[in-house]
């Protein structure tokens, strides 16, 4: 990329941090405030049942949440910005700590996810626009309403019903590896890596499997926008006069296609990828739980159903990080898909 182009990146770099800060500031506050007027008593939840009045008191009391919010959101921001996510009720280990051993679980189960999606999705909507009206575009149609319409967490009970209980084929839909088997020692955190970089494909396979079923339960739900996008930015882009040029001066199919339409066609593709990628870290939340996976979506819904604000706080705060990093990569891209944005056109 030109220097003049490389600047342009970096401003808009620089720029979008800027801008996601309040975004960031608005999550922080939302999400304690909320967290705080959900139903249940964690000094009740963590007191017992059977405690007394003056005994859940004291929990209340040590945990400080007697104290006025004001006083406890003064807390929290000075325990953020040390970095300091709070400690966990239920587990009494610091967040960070849990979300930083679960995060490569969820990012394993939604980045196969989506590339399974993407080399499902997009082909299939290059192929409807080239023929449209054709049975391959009737197909992609329904293909995508039904995929938005079932609930991911039905997707994931009738695909372990349908290849585990009656075909056989996945193994027993509990985690991340089989119990029996030792996980491989951690270099990115992602099992079918981490096995492959060690030399094992054996045990890569084996985690490959397991993540098989989850990944399809989200990647059929995340198919659906994909393709229904590529398609309709492939409808526009064919019938356009650069394209019909093309055609005009003898290219071949796949230049005309590649080459010229479906490259124009691209920026709103990766909107659209961003936006469902976003999508996919949040209903991890559903497939973590229906799968048993352990990652950070399961944690934090263990936490919210025990009035545990810390994680449920921290899981929030990291989406949202990871929201506004995933959004600055797909701003970046524009940049190399469409060299109008590198120039600041």
């Amino acid at each position: 990329m030109p220097a003049d182009g490389a600047r342009v990146v970096a401003k808009r770099i620089v720029l979008g941090l800027a801008n996601a800060l309040p975004s960031l500031a608005g999550v922080v506050i939302i999400t304690f405030i909320l967290t705080r007027a959900l139903p249940g008593d964690p000094a009740a939840y963590f007191a017992g049942p059977a405690a007394t009045e003056e005994a859940v008191e004291q929990v209340r009391r040590t945990l400080g949440l007697d104290r006025p919010l004001p006083v406890q959101f003064l807390d929290y921001l000075r325990e953020l910005a040390r970095g300091d996510l709070g400690t966990s009720l239920t587990t009494g280990r610091p967040v960070l700590e849990e979300m930083a051993g679960r995060l490569p679980a969820s990012l394993e189960l939604t980045l196969v996810a989506l590339l399974l999606a993407g080399a499902i999705g997009i082909p299939l909507g290059v192929l409807a626009a080239t023929r449209p009206g054709s049975l391959v575009d009737q197909a992609c149609r329904v293909g995508t309403t039904v995929g938005v319409a079932l609930p991911v967490f039905f997707t994931g009970v009738l695909l372990i019903y349908a290849f585990y209980y009656l075909l056989g084929w996945a193994p027993v839909p509990l985690g991340r590896l089989d119990p029996l088997l030792d996980p491989p020692s951690t270099i990115t955190g992602f099992y079918v890596l981490d096995a492959l970089l060690r030399g094992d494909p054996a045990l890569a396979a084996e985690a490959l499997r397991q993540l098989a079923l989850p990944a399809l339960a989200l990647a059929l739900v995340a198919m659906a926008p994909l393709a229904r996008m590529t398609r309709a930015s492939m409808l526009g882009v064919l019938g356009s006069e650069f394209v019909r040029t093309a055609r005009a001066l003898g290219l071949s199919r796949f230049q005309v296609l590649v080459v010229y339409a479906f490259r124009n066609a691209l920026l709103p593709v990766l909107t659209t990828l961003g936006m469902t990628f976003s999508f996919l870290l949040g209903a991890n939340v559903l497939v973590e739980k229906v799968f048993a996976w352990p990652g950070v979506g399961s944690y934090a819904l263990e936490a919210l159903i025990a009035s545990d604000f810390a994680p449920v706080q921290g899981f929030v705060l990291i989406m949202g990080i990871l929201y506004v990093l995933l959004n600055l990569a797909i701003d970046t891209l524009y940049a190399f898909v469409d060299p109008r944005v590198a120039r600041g056109a």
